[in-house]
């Protein structure tokens, strides 16, 4: 099947929006290309997306509970709460990192081809968004280790993967059209991600944080959405749908959606010039 581009006075934003869909075979091509390219020549391979949140795990048990001795947030093994706050942490970091750079990473296929650049930053999100998946093996290890067996809402997971997509995407996007006006932004980036493990509550469950502090606390975006991993995960961890610091992180998410759509936008028809 064959399209044709026609450009018409005032239909700009509508004609945009069809083109995403026409173009819909490029999120799957740009996403197994930064698949291969981040694998490439390495001796482990894909085997990395399993190993670097393993460690991390093990490097978070000793730190928070040998050593700290945080309290758990929940009836469960330590390194199993450890790692269902670190499985969307690390998407969002991922997701943080690639797609911020994801436009100038693709300064060639920019300038020289047109397609609705939304698909590029997009298409780094569902890359990370694969690692994730992976990594998702390792939790299931976790419970045939421990002989841990997961309460029955651990099927409820996917509606945390969509509000994790969003929190990862919306940031994502905002940065990447930042990052290609201000390249200052690639010094920025990396700070932002390992200040944002710490006052997130990955290590540590979030009740720990006082009450007065809470609706400040969920101005995080990842607070919601690593609550709602625990609750999926281990047994009697709150419900974080009963409190309102959810929906507050959930409300920061979808406004974050909207501004960086808004932004990307607003800049997109310099990207070719700026980049």
């Amino acid at each position: 099947m064959s399209y044709h581009i026609i450009i018409e006075p005032g239909k700009t934003e509508k004609n945009y929006w069809k083109d995403l869909w026409r173009y819909r075979e490029l999120f799957y091509i740009l996403s197994w290309r930064d698949i291969k390219v981040r694998y490439k020549q390495t001796t482990l391979g894909v085997l990395w997306a399993i190993i670097r949140p393993l460690l991390t795990m093990l490097v978070f048990t000793f730190v928070f509970g040998r050593l700290a001795k945080m309290p758990p947030g929940g009836n469960a093994p330590y390194a199993i709460i450890v790692f269902a706050g670190l499985l969307p942490w690390q998407f969002f970091a991922n997701s943080l990192t690639e797609s911020s750079n994801s436009l100038i990473g693709n300064e060639k296929l920019i300038t020289k081809v047109y397609f609705p650049r939304l698909i590029i930053p997009v298409s780094s999100v569902i890359t990370s968004f694969i690692d994730f998946l992976i990594s998702f093996v390792i939790l299931l290890a976790l419970f045939i280790f421990y002989h841990y067996t997961p309460p029955i809402k651990i099927f409820i997971i996917p509606v945390f993967w969509i509000i994790a997509f969003l929190a990862s995407f919306g940031p994502g996007l905002y940065l990447t059209a930042l990052n290609v006006k201000y390249r200052d932004f690639r010094y920025i980036i990396p700070f932002i991600v390992q200040f944002g493990l710490f006052v997130s509550p990955v290590g540590f469950s979030s009740s720990i944080v006082p009450e007065k502090w809470q609706s400040l606390y969920a101005l995080n975006p990842m607070v919601g959405v690593i609550d709602g991993f625990r609750w999926c995960i281990v047994k009697d961890a709150p419900n974080p749908l009963l409190h309102y610091p959810f929906y507050i992180s959930l409300a920061v998410t979808i406004f974050f959606c909207w501004l960086a759509i808004y932004q990307f936008r607003k800049m997109e028809k310099n990207f070719a010039d700026l980049i």
